[in-house]
């Protein structure tokens, strides 16, 4: 009966340390997704607006959505 009572233990202890590994890995990557988007958020249009203007360049509507639509399809 030792035997079997040692392998259930194993078994059990295993497939807990892989929850709780699981959970914390879920958590711990969930943190720093949200710190990057907060340090490097994604670029929007009002952004790509300001980045022609510091250029001096008087950007219409139609290169601002073709600037958009390039970023999009580089990722």
């Amino acid at each position: 009966m030792e035997l079997g009572l040692a392998i259930g233990l194993i078994v059990g202890l295993s497939i807990l340390f892989l929850l709780v590994g699981g959970i914390t890995a879920f958590f711990v990557t969930k943190k720093i997704f949200e710190k990057q988007l907060r340090e490097n958020p994604p670029i929007n249009e009002s952004m790509i607006r300001v980045m022609f203007n510091q250029m001096g360049v008087k950007a219409s509507e139609a290169r601002i959505k073709q600037v958009m639509r390039s970023m999009q399809n580089a990722k």
